[in-house]
């Protein structure tokens, strides 16, 4: 009876060991995670204080680009602070619960970013394919009809994955190969059948990040074409859905790659799925900012404005 009940306790307690095999090196890599933490945190911020602060932003492109800049401020918030404390002062350690909303606001953030993407291809779409319905469909009442359906879709499907791998048990090693709490790198240390946590994670990766992917493209090779009958007069709407698509396919690689390495782990180095599970956040959250924000010339006249006025403003 004694040994029974020993195979039934679960841990609710793990440790985060991504970048183990780097020792010593550890401590130094936390330089350029802090970098690229403060180059989100600054940039993102400045985006989200013009859109607020200037009137001639409030339009429905660039409320997108300060949604899109909301996310991309809150998102490494939730894992680097316990990253850099990790490599500095070996902190390693997290509870069941905080890991699990851990993940969750982690997944959940990335969902809506993904989806504010997709609201961005709709916005270019109406507003270059069929300029006549772009107010009608824009505006905020109208807009909303589209955000419903899949926010709806980004909740349901994490709050299914997450509540699925609260009630595993972890009976073996309570040691996670990872930076934060991610989906893959919990389930694999329970104990019993996860066949429909691995279902559910595919599932969730094919239906929100590689559906939304697929809708933008398609978005965008209408507004190619679109342009290209019209002659030259939307080469800058083309140059900036092109760096869209570059930036979503860095990006997309980065999420998949990690994901799938889970399923060829003995193949795959595990610094190598932690880095690319850390870069799908970190990188769009550092160049965001310069793709959607600096690149637009509205934002980039208003960031100029601000400056010349911290220049002033000592005198």
């Amino acid at each position: 009876m004694q040994d029974f009940s020993l195979l039934n306790i679960s841990h609710t307690t793990f440790k985060l060991n991504g970048f183990l095999a780097l020792g010593g090196w550890r401590p130094i890599l936390s330089i350029p995670y802090f970098l690229m933490f403060l180059l989100s945190t600054i940039s993102n911020s400045i985006i989200i204080y013009l859109v607020v602060s200037q009137k001639s932003l409030h339009t429905p492109m660039y409320v997108l680009i300060g949604f899109m800049s909301v996310v991309d401020l809150c998102w490494p918030i939730f894992f680097v602070p316990n990253l850099l404390l990790n490599f500095l002062f070996d902190w390693n350690g997290i509870s069941l619960v905080n890991c699990l909303i851990q993940m969750f606001c982690i997944q959940i953030l990335g969902g809506f970013q993904s989806t504010t993407l997709v609201w961005m291809a709709l916005d270019r779409f109406f507003a270059i394919c069929r300029p006549l319905y772009y107010h009608k469909y824009m505006e905020l009442h109208s807009f909303l009809k589209f955000i419903i359906l899949p926010l709806s879709r980004n909740f349901f499907l994490n709050i299914i994955m997450i509540s699925l791998a609260g009630k595993l048990n972890f009976c073996s090693l309570n040691e996670i190969d990872h930076c934060f709490c991610e989906h893959m790198g919990l389930v694999q240390l329970a104990c019993g059948d996860t066949s429909i946590n691995n279902l559910i994670g595919l599932v969730s990766a094919f239906l929100i990040p590689t559906a939304d992917f697929l809708f933008i493209t398609a978005s965008y090779i209408i507004i190619f074409a679109s342009v290209m009958k019209s002659g030259k007069a939307h080469l800058k709407a083309i140059n900036t859905c092109i760096t869209h698509i570059i930036v979503m396919t860095v990006n997309l690689a980065f999420a998949l790659i990690a994901f799938m390495s889970y399923r060829i782990r003995n193949h795959f180095d595990p610094n190598i799925r932690v880095f690319l599970s850390t870069m799908y956040i970190l990188f769009p959250s550092c160049f965001n900012p310069i793709i959607y924000g600096i690149r637009t010339t509205e934002i980039r006249k208003q960031f100029l404005k601000l400056l010349n006025n911290l220049k002033v403003l000592p005198q």
